[in-house]
């Protein structure tokens, strides 16, 4: 990694999917938590070092590639209990806004899509650094997380527990590990 001034970062980025994650963690049982992730997105961005307010990001989740490591739970999280992927299959984030936190820190804000309802987030990256990889392609590494509540998008499936409770907590956060490769 290097330590490249953001200025001369300024360009167009493509989403690298094989060296990125989009994933997700979830309260289950009100004891633990369920980890997982989407294996099929794509995005684009355009960085502005110079102007950081110029900056914009879109990413597109395909809904059906939710990985928990459980095909039964993944099943289940296909459905319309949950993210409805035959009805809706693209879970989308469009940032609408770019706010430098500090000389490594963005807050990008945006509408989040899910299931057809589109909310506005604000989700806080960490610029982790560019580097120039073996193919002579110009990367960069962001990493941000979102809290969402999956209500608020409809997703209100449920199930009570003996004890008190409930099995899916509301509470989502969003997790983003992401590369990206400069585009000519």
């Amino acid at each position: 990694m290097t330590t490249t001034p953001l200025t001369s970062l300024t360009g167009n980025y493509s989403l690298d999917p094989a060296h990125s994650q989009i994933g997700f963690v979830a309260r289950h049982a009100m004891v633990t938590k369920v980890r997982g992730a989407f294996n099929e997105f794509e995005g684009t961005a355009y960085l502005d070092g110079a102007e950081p307010a110029k900056s914009s990001a879109t990413i597109t989740i395909k809904a059906a590639s939710i990985d928990t490591r459980n095909e039964q739970r993944d099943g289940h999280l296909r459905t319309n209990d949950f993210l409805d992927a035959p009805n809706f299959p693209d879970i989308t984030f469009v940032s609408t806004g770019v706010e430098p936190i500090d000389d490594s820190n963005f807050r990008v804000t945006g509408d989040l899509t899910i299931k057809d309802v589109t909310r506005p987030i604000s989700i806080d990256f960490e610029f982790q650094g560019s580097a120039k990889d073996p193919f002579g392609n110009e990367r960069v590494g962001f990493e941000g997380s979102v809290p969402i509540s999956r209500k608020e998008y409809g997703i209100t499936w449920n199930a009570a527990l003996e004890g008190g409770g409930v099995l899916v907590g509301d509470k989502v956060v969003l997790e983003f590990e992401v590369s990206a490769i400069r585009q000519p």
